[in-house]
């Protein structure tokens, strides 16, 4: 039961769809989200493992209205982005969407979000849902005369479309073009294109967090259902299902893609999470600059590093991490790899003890310890080019 004075759990326009497709929820950054579906009817086969391997080998649909969704127009928009935001905007061109970190000053890391530079005047952000308001308030706070940040949070849905069939999904669906009106070729990965699906203005991103070839959808929240469901028929048809959030959490693990909150956080910071291809360290100006080439500079207290277990055992979150005895760090993330059929952690461990690849550590799992090969993530191949 909720706290009587604490703030309602919010619900995606889809929640109905969830609940007639018998998903477990949990709170997650503010809002009640399915975490996994009930089998198909009459093979009682559901669950976590079953959208994590259906993503895997076919295609798994994500409902991520949570994100949040945030403009930030008028004249110089995407300069001003750029000099608060630590990766550098003028990398790209409009149509391209660019992975980023919103920084305090100390270096610390207040969430990290996707950006869509849709032209020099205007820039749609996608944050962390727990994490959205407070990013929306920091750029409106730094906004000068003219430029307008707008929270649109409840104004769109976001949908995933992740697997190796996730191109047919959309294509039969109707919302990827064809081949022809794409020069022959898949968007590029980071690519976004703005279609026109049944009345519908749809932002369509070659982005995702499992790891595999997908794409995201940002389409209107009024009319999601229709949407929803065409999509949901074609991956039906190829083999794949609806995934929730455990096997988004299992997916992104084995894809050694950091969760905000985890492995990245107000104590960790880009250098630390190995993050440092976010950030434009030949740019003149953004939040937590001067602290992070300072750390850069000195080195890195701890460094984030992917366990592999050898063992038995499931490795979770803030577990001890001992080498030859001694503590050496903790895990941020851990969790049974599906696709390895093993326990994988991901883990912030001192650099002062001088591991490296394939060294082998002890996570303390309930007071027993779990031996673990330390390795460089992906746990997996990655497949989103």
């Amino acid at each position: 039961m909720s706290d009587p004075g604490s703030t309602p759990l919010r619900h995606s326009p889809l929640h109905a769809r969830h609940e007639a497709l018998g998903a477990t929820f949990a709170p997650f950054g503010g809002w009640e989200m399915p975490v996994q579906y009930a089998g198909d009817a009459g093979s009682g086969k559901g669950g976590v493992v079953a959208e994590h391997t259906a993503t895997r080998e076919a295609a798994g649909l994500f409902d991520v209205s949570h994100l949040g969704k945030v403009r930030i127009s008028g004249t110089g928009a995407a300069a001003f982005v750029d000099r608060c935001l630590t990766n550098d905007l003028t990398r790209i061109v409009p149509g391209k969407a660019q992975y980023t970190l919103c920084c305090a000053e100390d270096g610390g890391v207040v969430d990290d979000l996707i950006l869509y530079l849709v032209g020099d005047e205007e820039v749609f952000a996608v944050p962390n849902a727990a994490n959205s308001a407070g990013v929306g308030k920091l750029l409106s706070a730094a906004a000068p005369d003219g430029i307008t940040v707008t929270d649109e949070h409840d104004a769109h849905v976001v949908l995933a479309v992740q697997g190796p069939a996730s191109a047919r999904v959309l294509t039969e669906a109707g919302v990827l073009p064809g081949a022809d009106d794409l020069g022959d070729t898949d968007l590029d990965y980071m690519a976004f294109l703005d279609v026109d699906w049944d009345g519908q203005a749809i932002r369509l991103c070659r982005t995702g967090y499992t790891g595999e070839h997908g794409y995201e959808l940002i389409a209107p929240a009024e009319g999601a259902e229709v949407l929803w469901d065409a999509l949901a028929a074609v991956v039906a048809e190829v083999g794949g299902r609806p995934a929730g959030l455990g096997a988004r959490d299992t997916l992104r693990t084995e894809a050694g893609l950091p969760l905000h909150g985890q492995d990245l956080g107000p104590e960790i910071t880009p250098n630390q999470a190995r993050c440092g291809f976010a950030v434009g360290w030949k740019k003149a100006e953004f939040w937590g600059r001067e602290a992070l080439l300072a750390e850069r500079e000195a080195g890195p207290r701890r460094r984030a590093w992917g366990l592999r277990a050898t063992g038995r055992g499931i490795p979770r979150p803030h577990m001890p991490v001992t080498y030859g005895g001694s503590a050496v760090g903790e895990t941020t993330s851990g969790t049974f790899s599906p696709t390895l059929k093993t326990g994988i952690a991901l883990a912030l461990l001192d650099t002062a003890a001088g591991l490296s690849e394939g060294d082998v550590v002890a996570i303390d799992v309930r007071g027993r310890p779990l031996e673990c090969e330390v390795v460089s993530p992906p746990f997996v191949p990655s497949h989103v080019r």
